[in-house]
């Protein structure tokens, strides 16, 4: 008898790469996330303006988003380990030496440069790009979902505790532990150090013609740039809440206890936003999801524009927001996936993170731009409100394959 070629195993569900890559993010979203605690207590103790620390954290924004397909493709081509290691040590610099740096370019070196291009090596372009290539191409929105609430999880964590640390100790205390928390972070990089090319699941990436081909590809595809538009939009709006929902909230005579609450209460909604829709991506076409996500933010913060100005507002408001907060990552990267496939996704999911967090730029220096003009962020809500209804309708011309019981169908 001629013996048979073994058939290939089908990638499974690694769960111990998943838990490491969410607790990963946990650490660098939980220090990008709580940004905005830090702006009032530094212009407090060393005069710079609101607007000047806007600048440096809209730097910040610009630059995370910025390194995100630098660091993909080198993690695509060389493995994760390396990126994450070098972009924790980095992150665990900026956070030490943000206390010293106290000038408006020191702390545009310090929290918008060294801190974002750190936490941006530790996100999520390099974490799902290496792990998806691991995975059954049905199972990788899910996975995008489980690490993206790990982020979340960050967020609800360490918000408290930066509060109450910044509150009891003072700010330049509470950078001196998150670059602790950091260093000790390092370790759970080690699960994530194969390569994308190492698995039998990236055999038919041999033929793609390279990275150089995949970005001609990618830039000649309408349904590519539908999602760098909509992702710009998010990263406007997430970018202006993370830096300026404290000050809005301080705005209202309200504690700095309603703040880190408000933020934790995001990412812990978050959480739970981040797995469903993750989950819901596996069976319903992942446009949509993003249409609801993108068109029920700009009904929330018209809702929250009349609501009286209460914790309980603001409360509600965050736990409602943070269902979508970041849960737009899942389907995006993976319509990316669906577009493109697995093996440079770290790249290509990066350059959208890179449109997100231009947005973010503006989100962040916008805000304090609007304080200092007119005393309050009304026109920013207005604007807010216009670009989540642009970003839900830009969603739905992308062309997304639907999957079948033997991965992706190539129905359009």
């Amino acid at each position: 008898m001629t013996a048979q070629p073994a058939t290939p195993r089908a990638p499974t569900m690694h769960w111990g790469l998943l838990v490491a890559a969410s607790a990963i993010l946990m650490v660098t979203m939980g220090v990008r996330q709580t940004s905005g605690l830090y702006l009032d207590p530094i212009h407090r103790s060393t005069g710079v303006s609101i607007v000047e620390i806007s600048f440096a954290l809209a730097i910040g924004q610009f630059v995370w988003g910025a390194v995100q397909p630098v660091f993909g493709a080198v993690a695509d081509q060389r493995g994760a380990l390396p990126v994450l290691l070098f972009g924790g040590i980095l992150l665990a610099i900026g956070l030490l030496l943000a206390p010293y740096l106290t000038s408006p370019l020191g702390l545009s070196v310090s929290l918008g440069l060294l801190m974002a291009a750190g936490a941006g090596a530790g996100s999520f372009s390099v974490l799902i790009g290496a792990t998806a290539h691991r995975l059954p191409a049905e199972k990788r929105s899910f996975a995008a979902g489980l690490i993206n609430a790990g982020g979340s999880l960050g967020q609800f964590v360490f918000a408290p505790l930066v509060q109450w640390i910044i509150t009891s100790a003072g700010w330049a205390r509470a950078m001196f532990t998150m670059a602790a928390i950091t260093l000790l972070s390092l370790p759970l990089a080690w699960p994530l150090r194969r390569r994308a090319g190492d698995h039998a699941a990236d055999a038919s990436a041999a033929d793609d013609g390279g990275l150089r081909a995949q970005l001609r590809l990618a830039v000649r595809d309408r349904s590519y740039w539908c999602l760098h538009l909509g992702f710009f939009t998010c990263g406007l709006h997430i970018a202006f809440l993370v830096t300026h929902l404290p000050g809005e909230i301080a705005l209202c005579g309200l504690s700095p206890t309603v703040a880190s609450t408000s933020i934790a209460l995001i990412g812990l909604f978050n959480i739970a936003g981040s797995l469903i829709v993750g989950a819901l991506g596996q069976r319903y076409r992942m446009k949509y999801l993003l249409f609801w996500m993108y068109a029920s933010r700009a009904v929330m913060i018209g809702v929250y524009l009349v609501a009286p100005p209460t914790p309980t507002t603001f409360y509600v408001f965050s736990a409602a927001l943070g269902f979508t907060w970041l849960a737009t990552v899942p389907p995006t990267a993976g319509l990316v996936g669906k577009l493109f496939g697995p093996r440079y996704l770290g790249t290509l999911f990066g350059l959208t993170l890179l449109s997100h967090q231009l947005g973010g730029f503006f989100g962040a220096w916008l805000g304090g731009v609007a304080l200092a003009h007119s005393g309050n962020y009304l026109w920013m809500w207005y604007a807010d409100i216009a670009l989540a209804a642009i970003a839900a309708l830009v969603n739905l011309p992308i062309r997304e394959a639907r999957y079948s019981c033997h991965g992706v169908n190539a129905t359009r």
